[in-house]
């Protein structure tokens, strides 16, 4: 049975977890380390990890001295971070176009998990709840895709093999949005998943954040917090304040 389904439905299910698998946990920290020193945090300082995925950098943050709150719309990813909560490590399920609960010194939205909605006002309003939910002088760091390195490097076709799965991939982008087919046959069914993100560039995500009165403090195009190159760099980091 061929199946399309909204890619909520998608971060829910086991294979999408096992197509991301390889993630790089040191890089991950490596990010993590950076900006807790470029930011000053303090140890005991409270952050929001939306969303959090399964919780690795929830759990890391954690590890290092922060009041962490964890929240995704995945609820088996929830399911799974919670068995790790403590004192200071907690896991929600939210959805971050939703307004949030409880203040903040910082908020991460990490790995591309910004711009996947159909209309720029919903960009608008999550920049909104992230604003409302943060501590005077407090951060937000939204980790996205460097578009115009993105559409200069683009992978039309690719094909994955996972624990038997045959991932058959394919890229475009189409009226300002990087889309991704995902095509395999698991548990003798056709499967078939889209993710679909606004192709955002620096000016875009500045554009919504003067709409909220969020100043764009710093920019960076990779993990080591090195100054964006539009033409090279892998990733568009915002600190807004």
């Amino acid at each position: 049975m061929d199946k399309k389904i909204e890619w909520v439905h998608w971060f829910n299910t086991s294979y999408y977890h096992l197509l991301y698998d390889g993630r790089n946990e040191e890089e991950a920290e490596f990010f993590m380390k950076n900006l807790i020193a470029f930011l000053q945090l303090k140890k005991g300082d409270k952050i929001l990890d939306l969303p959090c995925g399964k919780g690795r950098h929830a759990l890391f943050l954690n590890s290092i001295g922060y009041d962490v709150v964890g929240a995704d719309l995945s609820k088996n990813s929830v399911e799974f971070a919670k068995s790790f909560e403590n004192n200071t490590l907690k896991f929600n399920f939210h959805d971050m176009r939703s307004p949030l609960t409880g203040k903040y010194n910082a908020i991460f939205n990490l790995f591309t998990s910004f711009g996947y909605f159909d209309d720029n006002q919903t960009n608008i309003n999550v920049l909104k709840n992230f604003k409302n939910a943060l501590h005077k002088n407090g951060f937000i760091v939204i980790d996205f895709l460097n578009i115009k390195k993105i559409k200069q490097t683009l992978i039309p076709k690719e094909r994955f093999l996972k624990n038997d799965i045959d991932f058959h991939i394919t890229r475009s982008i189409q009226k300002g949005f990087l889309i991704k087919n995902i095509s395999f046959e698991a548990d003798n069914n056709k499967h078939h998943y889209i993710e679909k993100v606004q192709s955002l560039t620096l000016q875009d995500i500045t554009s919504f954040a003067d709409m909220v009165h969020l100043k764009v403090k710093h920019v960076f195009g990779d993990y080591d917090l090195s100054p964006l190159d539009e033409n090279n760099s892998d990733r568009l980091i915002l600190i807004l304040q």
